[in-house]
């Protein structure tokens, strides 16, 4: 691909290969996507690569890794690379910076782009046109493709393209990158890339001061040399370090007080002053008067009273459609991973192999695809709602609250969705800027009560709650799952992550039609990056967890069971017995008896403690524990047998094991203990550490453990015991 830059800016040298004679072959073009958000840049990306992508993680940090392929004019094969989307490259995010580093050619995780892509916004030209300023500052070869004209255009405003392009001095192509439309000017265009550099000018005291820092920056060789006065820019007008290049940037920010001129605010007039220079130029048409269609659309939905009945509407109709239009989906994944039990099952026979691939392999296999209906169905709506340009009033509205726990709007979602199930909480959290507010949001998200404890409540709270007080049992635990959650997101944010919050800067894009194409690549890709990274761990979790129930075997107790059989005892009972008593010495078994004296303070004995063991898998499997380790075979929440054996169960002294009052402590630990290996596997795969996950244990299990503690002992000091 033929690119264009001036003489003194070195082009970055393509990275090469030796294919099979030693002959060095030349890597393929690097094409970067940069632009705003909501500039219409994801749509454009997938209009360019369609299927043809993969998402991953930047090593080492939490930003979506998003590539994909396009084929040339010429035939050649390019590697495309969409950047986070950015409002300016300062940096101070983290998707600032990774966006900088690759554009500056300084970040060896991603080669320097050939070309680079800038999509602009038409329908908002002057805001879109800042950020491109600083992307032509860094002497790179650009192509602006101006996206959304038919917005533009439904708003009265017609940008003259090749106006545009003449003020700018790279090749302008309007496209439509929604449905596609002139994607193949587009890469036609990327040949007559550009690279002029500085348009802007600051003043006479401004440039004197630059001239100074720019100087210093070329001698010390930090950055590529075409990328120098870019990187001038930025220390002189936002560096905090006077002694920074040897005391140039110092001497030169000492310089402009001194001839009065306001720093911070010098690169915004200057450079707002050619965007708007650059955006009249272009217009042919002036903006309509009076309010546009999404204006008057706002007047209902960010109306101070309509706007948050409204909010609330929507998120309960997300909700509620999480849990119902999933169900029949997980109960068709139950059924099928059922049926290959079943069906492998009759191949492999009786012994170890049959259990390790039916009952480690394949129910692990289930317990990943099980929560791919609540994902899928999550992002359908959160991709639904963002391309319509919901989800910037949703934050606007709830910001104020959330601020109190010292979370941002966008953090909403992610703790709303967790009362379906954490793992879409925690993916959704990569709606929010800000890696300090993110991280919060993901710590607390668990503790949201999601609908795999519900079980657990349902089993407790039928079997020991008196009727009068079941509803506000349950609604307790709701409760206090809020409480906590917003307790710990407060606390984290004034210990751990103690600092102001992020300035809350938010754009309301337009509405406009989702495109349905690029929804469902959405939903796709969420439900991959699920299914490949995270449900590698869970599986791996699941074998490990059956290994732990299953062995060792006890020949003796198979021996006893069959001699009951044979004296006309009923197989099935006789069965269910077996299957307790082996679960009893199991290595899972003997560790529910090696924590017992840690949980006996709780009102727990070894059985609820091999229950609790057993529930890391997924805190449901706590009630199915339950039924076999009271010999009762397969139970649920509704088993009268299970919730019998649970009430007659004693302590050597005669006092029951099961009490409202255990109950309730029992509930209350899992409302806040972290007891889902999905879960971590998620939390390491968003924040790309074991660090979170294993912190997340520690604390939840802490908080957990003492809140019970204080229900347990504190019940049995005010005469509420066996």
């Amino acid at each position: 691909m033929a690119t264009t830059s001036p003489s003194d800016a070195p082009k970055p040298a393509p990275s090469s290969s030796s294919g099979a004679d030693g002959v060095a072959v030349a890597a393929r073009p690097v094409i970067a996507l940069a632009g705003n958000p909501n500039s219409g840049k994801t749509s454009l990306f997938n209009a360019l690569t369609g299927l043809r992508r993969k998402v991953g993680n930047y090593p080492g940090i939490t930003v979506d890794r998003v590539e994909g392929a396009v084929t040339l004019r010429d035939g050649r094969e390019a590697r495309v690379v969409d950047l986070p989307g950015c409002y300016s490259l300062l940096p101070r995010s983290e998707d600032e910076r990774l966006a900088r580093g690759v554009l500056i050619g300084t970040d060896a995780r991603v080669p320097r782009p050939d070309v680079v892509v800038a999509v602009v916004d038409a329908s908002s030209l002057e805001r879109n046109l800042y950020f491109l300023t600083q992307l032509l500052d860094m002497r790179v070869p650009v192509v602006v493709a101006l996206n959304m004209i038919d917005v533009a255009a439904s708003r009265g405003l017609n940008v003259d393209a090749a106006a545009l392009e003449a003020k700018l001095g790279v090749p302008v192509v309007p496209v439509i990158g929604r449905t596609g439309e002139n994607t193949d000017a587009l890469l036609e265009a990327l040949d007559r890339a550009k690279a002029p550099g500085r348009l802007w000018s600051l003043s006479a005291a401004g440039e004197e001061a630059l001239a100074q820092v720019h100087a210093a920056v070329q001698s010390a060789g930090t950055v590529p040399a075409d990328a120098s006065e870019a990187e001038a820019v930025r220390l002189l007008v936002h560096g905090d370090d006077p002694a920074a290049l040897g005391g140039a940037v110092g001497r030169a920010q000492d310089a402009l007080v001194e001839a009065g001129v306001d720093r911070l605010a010098l690169e915004a007039e200057c450079r707002y002053a050619f965007c708007r220079e650059a955006a009249r130029a272009a217009r042919a048409d002036a903006p309509p008067k009076g309010p546009t269609r999404s204006e008057r659309i706002d007047g209902v939905f960010t109306h101070r009273v309509l706007g948050p009945l409204l909010f609330l509407g929507i998120m309960a109709l997300m909700f509620m459609s999480v849990f119902a239009w999933a169900e029949p989906f997980m109960g068709w994944i139950e059924e099928g991973t059922g049926w290959v039990q079943e069906a492998v099952g009759g191949l492999l026979g009786e012994g170890i192999l049959h259990d390790l691939v039916v009952d480690g392999i394949i129910a692990g296999v289930g317990n990943v695809v099980i929560f791919l209906p609540q994902i899928c169905i999550l992002f359908l709506f959160l991709a639904i709602l963002e391309d319509l340009g919901y989800m910037a009033r949703a934050a606007f509205l709830i910001d104020r609250l959330m601020r109190v726990a010292g979370l941002s709007g966008k953090a909403f979602v992610p703790l709303m969705s967790s009362f379906a199930c954490a793992i879409p909480g925690i993916m959704a959290a990569r709606t929010i800027e800000s890696r300090r507010d993110r991280l919060v949001t993901i710590l607390v998200a668990p503790l949201m009560s999601c609908s795999a404890r519900l079980p657990v409540y349902v089993l407790l709270i039928g079997a020991f709650i008196p009727a009068g007080y079941q509803g506000l049992t349950l609604l307790s635990m709701y409760m206090l799952s809020v409480v906590a959650a917003i307790g710990v997101a407060w606390l984290l944010r004034r210990t751990m992550f103690k600092g102001e919050g992020a300035a809350f800067l938010l754009e309301l894009p337009p509405y406009r039609l989702p495109s349905f194409k690029g929804v469902l690549r959405t939903v796709a890709t969420k439900g991959w990056v699920f299914v490949r990274e995270a449900g590698t761990v869970i599986l791996a979790i699941s074998i490990l967890l059956w290994f732990l129930a299953y062995f060792p075997k006890d020949d003796a107790i198979s021996e006893q069971a069959s001699q009951r059989i044979e004296a006309g005892e009923d197989a099935e009972e006789v069965a269910q017995w077996e299957a307790g008593a082996q679960l009893e010495q199991s290595f899972a078994g003997r560790l529910g008896h090696g924590i017992e004296p840690v949980i006996e303070p709780l009102g727990y004995d070894w059985k609820t403690g091999v229950g609790l063991i057993a529930s890391f898998a997924a805190r449901e499997v706590m009630v199915s524990t339950l039924g076999i380790v009271y010999s009762v075979g397969e139970a649920d929440e509704e088993s009268v047998p299970l919730r019998e054996r649970m009430k007659a169960d004693k302590r050597p002294d005669g006092s029951p094991v099961h009490t409202p009052l255990t109950s309730i402590s029992l509930m209350v630990f899992f409302v806040l203990a972290c007891q889902c290996m999905s879960t971590l596997a998620v939390v390491k795969r968003e924040t790309n550490s074991w660090r979170w996950p294993l912190f997340m244990v520690v604390y939840m299990t802490v908080l957990a453990y003492v809140a019970s503690l204080i229900v347990y002992q504190g019940g049995l000091a005010l005469g509420y015991g066996p």
